[in-house]
């Protein structure tokens, strides 16, 4: 960390922001499918939050070298929004938002596999193989264990899609190392949200079959505004503030977000399985993702980390 990346007060402001923005979707996203179709909830979020970083990325002359790779920017955004997106917004149609954001969190569990398969063979030391155990063993108590988060076969199917999401998440990360290194990640988030948004505009129309409620469109919004354009613009500020390195340590405070206001808000109920398997998920993922170390190395690499389970 240099002289100008330090956890101050402002960082640790913009830290509890992005704790709240991205624990906070789940439940946007839970109520906007009460009336919106997934598709048009994908469609709107897409496009407004695009128009509200459309700004900032001309501002930082950034679409330029977005658009050099438009092709690698049209893939990052299927992995990272398109699918995601989509099938976060189906799956809560059937599941809590508490478990479904919950659940998107063991994206370090994934993230450790992928890096194993590539050759990462600091997966094996014991502490992060452990955390690999237990996290997914956490997966397992939550969805058939006491008290049941998850019932009937649309349940799994939404287990599935969600850990699907967690999936793409983790590997949306790699593209972005590998291909889109040297691009200013405001370009390429901002090129591919419109991307997206395009893309799913015609199919947002063909799906939505009723009219929206208003509580379903502020969520919508909100969605849009607060998780996307704000979520983003604070990301950038605390990768600035803190480094790129110590940034997605909130990503381990986005489920307890989700529970919380998921039981308060939408009354979800806390399971026996959710409450057994709600730690162990947290603690796999921080053991597979830092092997346990309590602080980053001194050196930290200079390279721009991509939005991690923003749902």
């Amino acid at each position: 960390m240099n002289s100008s990346q330090r956890f101050d007060t402002r960082a640790w402001l913009l830290f509890a922001a992005m704790a709240l923005l991205w624990g906070v979707p789940y439940l946007f996203i839970s109520i906007a499918v009460e009336s919106y179709s997934p598709a048009a909830v994908v469609a709107g979020r897409t496009l407004l939050g695009a128009l509200l970083l459309l700004p900032f990325a001309l501002h930082q002359k950034a679409l330029r070298p977005a658009f050099a790779k438009i092709g690698w920017v049209l893939l990052f955004g299927a992995i990272e929004m398109a699918g995601p997106f989509l099938l976060l917004g189906h799956a809560e149609q059937t599941l809590p938002s508490g478990l479904t954001g919950l659940l998107v969190a063991t994206v370090p569990l994934f993230a450790a596999l992928i890096a194993f398969g590539g050759g990462d063979r600091s997966v094996l030391s014991p502490a992060r193989a452990i955390g690999l155990f237990i996290g997914f063993a956490g997966v397992f108590v939550i969805v058939a264990g006491p008290g049941l988060a998850v019932e009937g076969g649309g349940g799994l199917l939404a287990v599935g899609e969600v850990l699907l999401v967690a999936l793409l998440y983790a590997i949306a990360p790699f593209v972005i190392a590998t291909k889109l290194r040297d691009v200013p990640s405001l370009g390429s988030i901002t090129l591919a949200l419109f991307a997206v948004g395009i893309f799913y505009t015609p199919i947002a129309f063909l799906t939505q079959h009723q009219v929206p409620t208003v509580e379903s469109t502020v969520s919508l919004v909100a969605l849009a505004v607060l998780c996307t354009a704000v979520a983003f613009i604070a990301f950038f500020a605390l990768i600035a503030r803190v480094g790129p390195v110590r940034a997605p340590l909130f990503t381990y405070v986005n489920p307890v977000v989700a529970i919380v206001l998921g039981t308060i808000i939408l009354g979800e109920p806390l399971t026996p399985g959710l409450l057994i398997g709600f730690p162990l998920v947290i603690l796999g993922c921080w053991l597979a993702a830092t092997g346990g170390a309590l602080r980053a190395r001194r050196r930290e690499p200079e390279v721009e980390l991509p939005p991690i389970s923003n749902g």
